[in-house]
């Protein structure tokens, strides 16, 4: 059957040569098949017509036909919005630009009726519409007896191009009676009868089209299905592939080294939630593939302690370890506190970053490579090309989503055969994000803290109360405490009313004089060994107040510090702010986290401070930030090819991911090699979605 999805653009009526290139920009899109998959991001009841007068709630979207006038221009020389009036037989309103003005000055012609729909809005006590949908009215468009009807997101360059939300649904319209009965099935016939799923066809035309509510939730559903499914797939399959192809090397044996710290060096009995971290990777390691998992745990859940023991397995089975992580000031954390923890065992472990000096660099690549360096912590400088190891055996990654995937990739070259690699992050990942991002890697979770940790109080202060906040913080001080105080800014922005760093520290030296008090300052626009002496005052306890931005959120270890303290909490991400926390409570005693920000909030920003003030829970915090944010920001995790969900919400659609890996697992144990006729029409889809041919021949 002829495939007509992958007829250009450019020769569908009304489209042309210039029309087509702005979709194919606009759109990434220069196909019948990429116009269809471009889908409403809402529906509206296009039946109704209001009047001016009957717009009361600035919560609703209104649509209005009217004629436009008083076009204004507004903030010369340079203007920076446009009004214009919008009047019909009830009264008139507003309408506001504050972008595309040139668009916009050219667009209106006397005597023509437009549709203006719009959510309203409120400024000095009247209503108005802010960048409306504005269309010529055409009275046809309002009997065809479509009353759900699909809003296009469209750009300033389309809608300049005459692409409007409108057009683009006349478009598709026109492209679905074309294609009508040639859209073939691309899901396998066994997911379809399962889950009682409508065909393609008539899910692109009800998504489009919708007849009716339920029409359009089984469309939805259905088209989220086929996103997750082909995600799973393309998963699944490089984990097989890679798992056949890379043999593991052996960790066979548990050891003398492992045995002992077990015993004898550990400075506390681990939490169950360890031990069973520690089996599931003793198993990966023993299973004779290369493993490549991802070890996530909230702040002082104990993967530091985890990984130190996988690396002692490693040298128990005659292989070299490292540990690669963002920075320095963490690289030198990790080598402290290891090297205190193997303080007594015949373990030769050392520290290589930026900084290490030349003499000292000679000694780590000879140990390196005649074997006798056993453990190697470092930054971005363990990759570099010099750095030879003699039997390489297992890399701990920390704080990974920092790090390239090139950066990565470039440990697998450290050996012969590739190393087994293990990644951590401290940021919790949210269980439907681990299930698509990280879906080719094997996760575990450390989920219990160790016991007689003190959950960090939470508290939320506006700036009226900074005195009560000072005052608190002498307390602290005067009980032997240190404080963090971190800013979003550095210095004074013209266009944000923040208290940045600079004008923070001024205050914080008045409040806090010397000599009765001592105050660090560190920022990213520091040289590194400015910002190590003041970090490492700080740490030693020699400054009672470290003032600082988001340079600290990852890499200090001071357990003295009882009291973190974030200036416009607001200004930050949830993940931010829980890292942030994060850098306290790791002492006995009680610990708090204040989150100061103006009284005037957006409704995001309440939520995110009312998440922080009501839980410790990492993964609960997770959950909050997807949904917050959407999957793009979360922990830096987006994955370079990956398909990108264009309805799947992976804040929402845990249970349809789920069964998307149920249906890809049954469908792979049927079929491992797509072989069946019946699988063709899935396998063509795979492989036209990623662009690539698909060797299954390795997999079974």
């Amino acid at each position: 059957m002829i495939c007509l999805l992958d007829n250009s653009i450019e020769f569908l009526k009304g489209v042309g040569p210039k029309k087509a290139q702005v979709l194919q920009k606009e759109l990434k899109g220069a196909t019948f098949g990429d116009l269809l998959t471009y889908f409403p991001f809402r529906y509206v009841d296009k039946s109704k017509i209001h009047k001016a007068a009957e717009i009361t709630d600035d919560t609703v979207y209104y649509q209005l036909v009217g004629t436009v006038s008083n076009l204004k221009a507004h903030g010369a020389p340079r203007t920076t919005r446009i009004t214009a009036m919008l009047s019909d037989e009830s009264g008139s309103i507003e309408l506001v630009w504050f972008k595309g003005l040139s668009w916009v000055k050219s667009y209106f012609q006397s005597g023509q009726r437009y549709v203006v729909f719009g959510k309203a809005s409120v400024f000095n006590n009247k209503f108005n519409f802010v960048h409306p949908d504005v269309e010529p009215y055409n009275p046809a468009d309002f009997t065809i007896g479509e009353s759900l009807q699909g809003v296009y997101n469209t750009s300033e360059a389309m809608k300049s191009s005459g692409l409007g939300s409108k057009q683009i649904a006349r478009l598709i319209k026109t492209i679905l009676l074309q294609v009508k009965g040639t859209i073939r099935e691309v899901l396998p016939p066994e997911m379809i009868r399962k889950h009682q799923l409508p065909s393609r066809e008539e899910a692109l035309f009800n998504i489009h089209l919708p007849p009716d509510t339920g029409s359009l939730r089984r469309a939805i559903d259905r088209i989220k299905r086929e996103e997750y499914f082909f995600f799973q797939l393309q998963l699944m399959q490089n984990k097989m592939r890679r798992n056949e192809l890379v043999r593991g090397l052996p960790f066979a044996k548990v050891g003398d080294l492992f045995n002992d710290f077990y015993h004898h060096h550990l400075p506390f009995p681990l939490t169950n939630a360890q031990k069973r971290v520690i089996r599931e990777i003793r198993a990966d390691l023993g299973s004779g593939s290369q493993m490549n998992r991802l070890l996530q745990g909230d702040v002082g859940s104990g993967k530091t302690i985890v990984a130190l023991m996988l690396m002692l397995l490693a040298l128990d089975n005659g292989y070299q370890a490292a540990l690669m992580a963002p920075t320095e000031i963490l690289a030198n954390q990790h080598f402290e506190s290891l090297r205190e923890l193997l303080k007594g065992m015949p373990v030769d472990i050392r520290l290589l970053t930026g900084s290490t000096r030349t003499a000292d660099r000679k000694e780590i690549h000879s140990g390196l490579s005649d074997g006798s360096l056993q453990i190697l912590i470092g930054t971005h400088a363990l990759i570099e090309d010099n750095v030879v190891f003699r039997s390489l055996g297992l890399v701990v990654i920390d704080e990974q989503h920092r790090f390239g995937v090139a950066q990565r990739a470039r440990m697998y070259e450290k050996s012969s055969r590739p190393p087994h690699i293990l990644v951590m992050t401290a940021t919790p990942i949210p269980r439907t994000l681990a299930m698509t991002q990280y879906g080719d890697l094997d996760y575990s979770v450390i989920d219990e803290m160790p016991p007689g940790r003190k959950p960090v109080e939470t508290l939320h202060l506006y700036h009226e109360k900074r005195l009560r906040l000072i005052d608190f913080m002498k307390k602290q001080i005067a009980l032997g405490r240190q404080i963090y105080m971190v800013y979003p800014l550095i210095k004074e922005s013209e266009k944000l009313d923040l208290i940045n760093l600079e004008e923070g520290y001024q205050s914080l030296m008045r409040d806090f004089p010397e000599p009765q008090y001592h105050i660090s300052m560190v920022h990213g626009q520091m040289k590194a060994e400015d910002k190590d002496w003041e970090m490492q005052r700080f740490a030693r306890g020699l400054s009672h107040i470290l003032v600082a931005t988001t340079v600290i959120e990852v890499g200090v270890n001071v357990p003295n510090a009882s009291v973190m303290v974030i200036e416009h909490a607001d200004r930050f991400g949830l993940s931010q702010l829980h890292q942030l926390r994060g850098r306290v409570g790791r002492g006995a005693e009680q610990s708090y986290c204040i989150l100061m920000t103006d009284f005037k909030l957006s409704a995001d920003a309440r939520k995110r401070i009312k998440t922080m003030v009501e839980t410790n829970d990492g993964f609960k915090i997770a959950e909050a930030d997807l949904e917050l944010r959407g999957p793009g920001d979360t922990a830096g995790t987006r994955q370079s090819g990956a398909l990108e969900f264009k309805l799947g919400n992976l804040a929402t659609d845990e249970k349809l991911i789920r069964q998307a890996v149920a249906d890809v697992t049954a469908l792979l144990e049927k079929d491992p090699r797509l072989q069946l006729p019946e699988h063709q029409p899935t396998l063509k889809q795979f492989e036209k979605l990623f662009k690539k041919q698909f060797d299954w021949s390795m997999i079974g």
